[in-house]
């Protein structure tokens, strides 16, 4: 008997939500009323998943931690992964500059921002003037202990987590049987996660079936050219930059995408890339890297290395001055770039973080009217797909990089985890 017996095509996990995300499109333009009563099926599992990301991610980096003997090497990962999310996410910043000023999608809308509807924008306005550094660092704290698993706010999680871990290697010999308490847990809570990931097709219809019965693809026409540079410019920026950079480090970024295939599909159909979390963490030790490495970057990257959110944010921003014929020069195009490079870290765990930065960077470049937002809302869904995407597989190079750094991983050993042949669900595809 074969020991990876062949799956049926449709029982693949990412098969089924290409499909559901297929049907969801159907069934918006077909019956839209239906299409926006599915969306409780989309709501229901994305809380689901984000009841076991707190847990998974506290286990996970006290764990990581905990087992690491060696304080200076957590420190000198640490630098390193802040030194590469800087440096990679303002290079995205500066390709979606770029690119809006080429295209100029908002050229010609000549639209007068007193027409619109200042409330749209308006909620967004108000998240925004509180992502002040001050805020954003006293936001890390949480409360008390178990509040910040209570209410799953990473950033607060991840410390937590890291005083918890250092607490647990202090202890030497001692804190051997909690460390493995750590362990334990961490197989039940990706226990869980594996049982509710089998409800994402459904998660996937429900989301994609709202979005479109609500917009209509009709919708997007008027601001079609602005989402299709988007994407095209995300598309570059992973293929391009962040393929040069994985070649670099020895391996190629279209392995890698096949290799988290399913996340990517799971993050296409609910549009968070928090419902792919787990399963990165888990890809990423399966591939090579060690949990310390994997703990302490994919977390992190969550709030510190949004590649996509980075692009829209200056596309976004540009094309509002455009579509609202507000002349920007260079200084100003210089300030907004500056400004996005310190809002985009300040919007983690926050509903909207696109565009709740989008309106933090508009409150400090007054020339764009901050109303004009209102242009963005109905599209904002769609968009959301892609920078969650670009997001995911930013983080997922980011820490096959920093893995590559110390040491943990080689090239060689990378091409045979990326390897089709040791991947049964693929080979179940193209046989």
């Amino acid at each position: 008997m074969h020991p990876n017996p062949r799956k049926a095509w449709y029982r693949i996990l990412y098969v089924q939500v290409l499909l559901a995300v297929a049907l969801g499109i159907v069934i918006g333009v077909l019956w839209p009323d239906t299409g926006k009563a599915l969306k409780p099926l989309g709501d229901g599992f994305i809380k689901l998943v984000k009841m076991t990301i707190a847990p998974i991610i506290f286990c996970t980096v006290v764990h990581g931690i905990a087992a690491m003997h060696d304080v200076r090497k957590l420190g000198r990962i640490g630098g390193k992964t802040l030194l590469y999310f800087e440096v990679v996410s303002t290079l995205a910043l500066v390709i979606g500059l770029i690119v809006v000023n080429v295209l100029k999608p908002g050229e010609g809308f000549n639209v007068d921002p007193r027409t619109l509807d200042p409330g749209a924008a308006q909620g967004f306005e108000t998240q925004a003037r509180s992502l002040t550094w001050v805020n954003f660092l006293l936001n890390i704290i949480p409360g008390s202990f178990f509040d910040a698993l209570a209410r799953g706010e990473l950033l607060q999680v991840l410390l937590i987590a890291i005083l918890t871990g250092f607490s647990i290697s202090f202890l030497g010999e001692q804190g051997r049987p909690v460390l493995r308490v750590f362990e334990h847990a961490a197989k039940v809570f990706f226990g869980v996660m594996g049982i509710i990931v089998q409800a994402a097709p459904l998660g996937a219809l429900g989301a994609m079936g709202f979005t479109i019965g609500s917009y209509g693809l009709a919708a997007l026409k008027p601001l079609l050219e602005l989402m299709l540079g988007f994407y095209l410019t995300a598309g570059f920026f992973v293929v391009v930059v962040l393929g040069l950079i994985a070649r670099l480090a020895g391996f190629s970024i279209f392995r890698f995408l096949l290799y988290i295939r399913e996340e990517l599909f799971l993050v296409l159909g609910t549009s968070s890339s928090e419902t792919a979390l787990p399963g990165m963490l888990m890809k990423m030790k399966r591939l090579g890297c060690a949990e310390s490495t994997v703990g302490l970057v994919i977390p992190t990257g969550y709030s510190f290395n949004l590649d996509g959110t980075n692009i829209y944010m200056t596309m976004a921003a540009v094309f509002l001055a455009q579509a609202t014929n507000t002349p920007l020069g260079l200084g100003q195009q210089i300030t907004l770039l500056l400004v996005a490079m310190i809002s985009s870290k300040g919007a983690s765990g926050v509903t909207g973080a696109g565009f709740v930065t989008l309106a933090a960077t508009l409150a400090v470049v007054p020339a764009i009217p901050v109303q004009s937002l209102a242009l963005l809302v109905g599209i904002d869904r769609f968009m959301s797909e892609c920078r969650a995407l670009t997001n995911l597989v930013g983080n997922g190079v980011a820490t096959v990089v920093i893995s590559r750094w110390e040491g943990e991983i080689t090239p060689a050993q990378l091409r045979k985890n990326l390897h089709p042949a040791t991947d049964p669900s693929l080979v179940d595809l193209t046989r």
